[in-house]
């Protein structure tokens, strides 16, 4: 799945949810959970804005190491929004 099909299924909380269970990654749901409550955002929100933080804040070496992993993906979006949630964990250094 492409990072642009799993923000567009992020249109409500239940979908939000449906979506990162679908990607099989327990802890990835946890941490964007986290923050969300941490932030006071809905979760469909949280990931947006983690995106939208990854995007305008990694740096180059950032941008480097995550293009390297999406050459190795079975599932770019994932790996996309696997990335920019452990970067924003970090963070966001």
């Amino acid at each position: 799945m492409l990072l642009s099909d799993i923000l567009a299924r992020l249109s409500d909380e239940t979908t939000a949810v449906e979506t990162i269970v679908g990607l099989a990654d327990l802890t990835l749901l946890a941490a964007i959970k986290a923050r969300a409550a941490t932030e006071g955002l809905g979760l469909a929100a949280c990931v947006t804005q983690t995106v939208q933080r990854y995007t305008h804040e990694a740096s180059g070496d950032e941008w480097t190491t995550l293009i390297g992993m999406l050459n190795r993906s079975q599932d770019p979006g994932a790996t996309c929004l696997k990335r920019a949630s452990a970067y924003g964990q970090q963070g966001r250094s």
